[in-house]
């Protein structure tokens, strides 16, 4: 390879680890929300299930990873060091693998982990109101803003025990549809009195809204899904370039501190 294409392989080695660097931050930041939301569902999910607790911790480590990578796939790129660049490979290589093996294992799992929501859900609703008031907060957010109730249907709220033990005809204000509503009762959380044993709110189950939301959402999905792998490719491609391009060491290229 002529000393012009190692330039540009090295240049675009290194832009394209600044890109990998703020790959890594976004990652983190991902895993950081998912720990602290309290305004969808995982707020709901973070309470009970222990999985997406520890998914959270893991996002949070793979992204620190991938900022190490960026930062080692910059320094072995610019000073042209075999070592780092092959360990960059190394490691890039090992984390397009576990993304697709992720990939996968979501894929054929989907049906458990709809279970595990549907059983979270229930709990929480059975529950309501209880002492965890930020989940509850989110499941009411998530009913209002999505136009939904329950999970399956409104038929979940009948397991609930304040529902079942008042003398009053009660339904969570959360799912009320305003067009159905005898009066104006404008509450957006607790219950509501009915007028009536047929209760003036949405029909519709949020498990469905969820599933309209990522059926229409899943072309976005998959382009980010297919951008990163691209972008990951084109890194192992770059690096494994560069690597065999690079003679001997040059360590006294490194800058000594």
């Amino acid at each position: 390879m002529g000393k012009g294409c190692i330039s540009a392989t090295k240049y675009f080695l290194f832009l394209f680890n600044l890109i990998f660097l703020l790959f890594g931050t976004l990652i983190i930041g991902f895993g950081l929300w998912v720990l602290l939301d309290n305004q969808s569902f995982m707020a709901i999910l973070q309470e009970s299930s222990m999985a997406l607790k520890i998914s959270a911790y893991v996002l949070i480590g793979v992204g620190a990873l991938s900022m190490l990578m960026g930062f080692l796939g910059c320094l072995g790129a610019i000073y042209e060091i075999r070592c780092l660049l092959a360990l960059y490979f190394t490691c890039l290589l090992l984390i397009l693998i576990g993304q697709v093996a992720a990939g996968v294992l979501i894929y054929y799992k989907k049906d458990l982990l709809n279970e595990e929501m549907s059983s979270v859900v229930t709990q929480v609703l059975a529950n309501y109101p209880g002492k965890n008031g930020t989940t509850e907060k989110a499941w009411d957010f998530i009913q209002r803003t999505m136009e939904c109730c329950g999970w399956t249907s409104r038929m979940d709220w009948h397991n609930n025990a304040v529902i079942v033990n008042s003398s009053q005809l009660l339904f969570p204000c959360s799912c009320q549809n305003v067009s159905l509503a005898d009066s104006n009762s404008t509450s957006n959380s607790g219950f509501c009195e009915a007028q009536s044993p047929d209760w003036p709110v949405f029909d519709t189950g949020c498990s469905v809204k969820v599933e309209s939301w990522l059926l229409a959402n899943v072309g976005m999905i998959l382009g980010v899904c297919v951008g990163v792998a691209v972008i990951e490719l084109l890194g192992l491609i770059l690096s494994i370039c560069l690597c065999k391009s690079v003679r001997t060491e040059e360590y006294t290229k490194v800058p000594k501190y």
